[in-house]
């Protein structure tokens, strides 16, 4: 098999691990297990420690002093902000809602890139982004859950903060993946988080009952912490070294459809006519920004 095949799969999995991720992290906050920021603590620990325990098979290699402050600055926006939000506004939101919002950080980071790099926007791109905001907009505005409980507008405005503050995390990020190891990368990135996330999360942590765990919750929990954090992060490198990133980007479409059709399948949501509309939109808007212009020859 070729490399780029396993690469393929590699970046098929990585989107398969985060779409299954949403139902079973709405399933254990939604029983009341685990509340968001205790979730959050446990992920990101669980997952710390997975990338310590196994850093030896990465090479040893010495952060320059300068750069601490640099992972300091991506952990805040990759880990600490995006993970509580994202976990805050899933208890509050749904499955579908949340993944298919999730997916507007290509069209974020087009916008902070035109704002802080200087990148040119093409009339196709701008349209994208008023097409891709307008789908958010409609999912946010007009859709429902099927827990009354639950508080759509908040949970979806929460996850779109999730998502700009992935996105801001993708611009930061670049010289420190350029510069070091995958996994010297993701281990220190991880420890910076920790330690981010503990204040938010001590208190619902002392909280948990684990005794009161059925065996599908203590699946699902660590599916969240070793699935959908520690092998995804793992595996996404792999496909970002042997594809382009406009063609691994394009993966990012399967999440939601996963997410969905998982979601349906376990009772945790459903599928309406304004989900699918206002999806079709979002996913049009995310088509036109990350599509290439062709070059006149």
């Amino acid at each position: 098999m070729k490399v780029k095949t396993y690469a393929f799969i590699a970046a098929f999995i990585v989107q398969l691990m985060y779409g299954l991720n949403y139902t079973f992290a709405k399933d254990v906050m939604a029983g009341g297990f685990v509340k968001p920021f205790a979730f959050i603590v446990l992920r990101v620990g669980g997952a710390t420690l997975l990338f310590w325990l196994f850093s030896f098979m990465g090479p040893k290699e010495k952060i320059d002093k300068k750069d601490y402050i640099h992972f300091f600055i991506a952990a805040l926006f990759g880990i600490a902000i995006n993970m509580l939000m994202f976990f805050k506004g899933l208890e509050h939101t749904t499955p579908i809602h949340a993944s298919v919002i999730s997916t507007t950080s290509p069209i974020l980071v087009l916008i902070l890139s035109a704002i802080f790099l200087n990148e040119k926007l093409t009339s196709m791109k701008i349209l994208g982004v008023f097409i891709g905001f307008a789908g958010a907009i409609i999912l946010t505005v007009y859709g429902k859950s099927l827990r009354s409980e639950d508080n759509v507008l908040l949970g979806n405005t929460l996850i779109f903060i999730n998502a700009t503050s992935f996105a801001i995390y993708l611009i930061l990020v670049k010289k420190l993946t350029a510069k070091y190891h995958p996994l010297t990368f993701l281990k220190w990135l991880f420890l910076f988080s920790f330690f981010m996330v503990v204040p938010f999360g001590y208190s619902e942590l002392m909280e948990i009952d684990f005794p009161s765990f059925s065996p599908y919750v203590f699946f699902a929990v660590a599916f969240v912490i070793i699935g959908a954090t520690y092998i995804a992060n793992l595996l996404n490198p792999l496909a970002l070294v042997h594809l382009r990133a406009s063609t691994v980007s394009i993966f990012i479409y399967i999440q939601p459809v996963i997410a969905g059709i998982f979601a349906i399948m376990m009772g945790s949501d459903n599928l309406t006519l304004v989900k699918v509309v206002a999806s079709a939109l979002i996913f049009l808007g995310i088509y036109l920004v990350t599509k290439r212009p062709k070059v006149s020859t």
